[in-house]
């Protein structure tokens, strides 16, 4: 008898989120390679989608594909309520919060229900969400308090911070995530660098949907520390662009020394962290955060706040600070090409802990257990 594990690709089909999208889609891939005998993988996609020809080249040998009742919007409407809408039962894997979280019988129907979740936005940043999104990410969370029979988060900082807001008691399970597959400096990343209108030798710095006090520090330390080189802010929102540039102006920075640009490919943004003589990680929420993995995966020296989740991700594979020190220990990792070089080795090994097929084997476990 053929055990089928069904992952909700929702963000494959109809994103919403480009680093939901990418954790569904090498998640995915993993999971149907990495699948143990006797298991095979099927989708679980909204409908309306052209889910087949996206799915067939997005991962590869997946033994079924299901479509829900509805289209991805109405359906993240209905689950939120508790209304199944025709889900599949048997084994239910999300990479996000959007699963059927209704009642279902683990012991004799062998059904089982497990979510991931990646941040806690919806109580530390909720400026950055609208409110029907804080809405709909708090009343998923209570569906998964009644229903979860596992919530998956990438960091044991965030199981913590999770069992602080929500009673799920043993339900929490880490599996850190990682950089795309196969995510390298591209061979023409100088020319990507000039289609993008920015440069190298450059400091980057994960932005955020909207600004932030951790962006303010970030500045404050780069005119603190960080010599001269241009500044790259990604993943800003670009109505926020503007905003993002006066505060840096705020903080000492010339205008023209910060280039603020929105949600990049993943190529594109290999070539800017290729020419990048540092990144810069100002936040300290609970957040995964992305692009220090991606960071640390090329090799590209880290400095950044202090916080748990950075202590636990970064290791000592960079330099980190309190917040009001970052601008010496930017200073610091700057002051020598020895000093980038050895960081840059650090990072490098760091990186090589996070992986997409670890992940998958530890999801096929998780499962295997409940």
């Amino acid at each position: 008898m053929t055990a089928t594990l069904r992952v909700m690709l929702d963000q494959i089909v109809a994103p919403t989120d480009a680093d939901l999208a990418t954790a569904s889609r090498e998640l995915a891939r993993e999971l149907v390679r990495t699948s143990p005998a006797g298991c095979e993988v099927a989708a679980i996609v909204p409908a309306g989608a052209d889910a087949a020809a996206v799915l067939e080249r997005e991962v590869a040998g997946l033994a079924d594909l299901v479509r829900a009742a509805l289209p991805r919007r109405e359906l993240a409407a209905a689950w939120q309520f508790g209304i199944r809408s025709g889900a599949p039962g048997g084994m239910l894997h999300s990479p996000t919060l959007l699963a059927p979280l209704v009642g279902h019988d683990r012991v004799h129907d062998h059904d089982q229900t497990v979510i991931t979740v990646w941040d806690l936005a919806a109580w530390e940043h909720r400026e950055e969400l609208t409110k029907p999104a804080v809405a709909w990410h708090r009343g998923m969370l209570r569906r998964a308090v009644k229903h979860a029979d596992a919530v998956v988060v990438p960091t044991y900082a965030l199981a913590d911070r999770l069992a602080e807001i929500a009673p799920l008691g043993e339900r929490i399970r880490v599996i850190p995530g990682a950089a795309p597959m196969r995510f390298v400096v591209p061979t023409d990343e100088v020319g990507r660098r000039r289609a993008l209108g920015l440069p190298s030798g450059c400091l980057v710095v994960p932005g955020g949907s909207a600004p932030s006090a951790g962006l303010d520090a970030a500045f404050a330390a780069i005119a603190e520390g960080g010599s001269d080189l241009p500044v790259i802010v990604v993943d800003v929102s670009i109505r926020f662009e503007a905003a993002v540039t006066e505060r840096a102006a705020a903080a000492g920075l010339h205008p023209g020394r910060v280039i603020v640009r929105g949600s990049l490919e993943a190529a594109d943004r290999a070539a800017v962290l290729g020419g990048a003589v540092a990144l810069v990680a100002p936040r300290t929420d609970s957040a995964f955060p992305w692009r220090v993995i991606e960071a640390l995966t090329l090799g590209v020296p880290v400095v950044a706040a202090d916080s748990a989740v950075h202590r636990e991700i970064i290791l000592d594979g960079g330099l980190l600070a309190e917040p009001a020190a970052l601008g010496s220990s930017l200073a610091t990792a700057l002051g020598s090409t020895d000093a980038v070089e050895r960081l840059a080795v650090l990072a490098g090994d760091r990186g090589r802990a996070f992986s997409w097929t670890g992940a998958a084997e530890r999801v096929w476990q998780l499962h295997a257990d409940l």
